[in-house]
């Protein structure tokens, strides 16, 4: 009888793991179905990146576009400062074609100029003041090489043929300067 208990006891176990491989069976057969095939993630990956790839893209072109935009509206603003200069000049020269008077012609020509001047250094522009100063090549062009008049002088500015000026203190235009050696 102790054998016939065994061999049940046996039995029992194998029906038991047999239907534990069954079901291990189905779960690894649900997992595989539920897993991507290799070609599938290569698409979605794929779809992925055209996605990220066209997305930059657009937004690539979106800020040189506002870019572009602010350089126009900048250079319109400085514009818009600058025209009741012009309107003054066009004044003046109508008014200077039949003006007899010289004094007043220069005054006029003058005050056109101090607005011009003004409106520009609101913008931010100022000018250089290079005379006198030492040579130095990150703002200076020398043009000229001439026998410096006493020995302070060698290696400094003896003369600045045209003003270099700052924007915003960044170098836009270099002064043009003769230098003394």
């Amino acid at each position: 009888m102790s054998e016939e208990k065994e061999i049940k006891n046996d039995e029992q176990v194998v029906n038991e793991n047999a239907e534990s491989v069954e079901s291990t069976g189905s779960e690894v057969e649900n997992e595989k179905a539920s897993e991507p095939t290799a070609e599938e993630r290569y698409a979605e990956l794929n779809n992925k990146y055209l996605r990220l790839h066209a997305e930059f893209d657009n937004f690539r072109k979106r800020t040189n576009k506002e870019k572009l935009d602010i350089i126009s509206t900048a250079s319109a603003s400085v514009l818009k400062d600058v025209i009741p200069t012009l309107d003054d000049f066009e004044r003046a020269i109508k008014n200077n074609e039949t003006s007899e008077d010289i004094e007043s012609v220069k005054e006029g020509f003058k005050l056109i100029y101090h607005k011009f001047k003004t409106t520009l250094e609101l913008k931010g522009l100022k000018a250089m003041n290079s005379e006198g100063q030492d040579f130095d090549v990150e703002i200076h062009e020398a043009i000229a090489n001439v026998p410096a008049p006493s020995k302070k002088q060698r290696g400094k500015v003896i003369e600045a043929v045209e003003k270099g000026y700052y924007l915003n203190d960044k170098v836009i235009r270099f002064a043009k300067v003769v230098v003394g050696q």
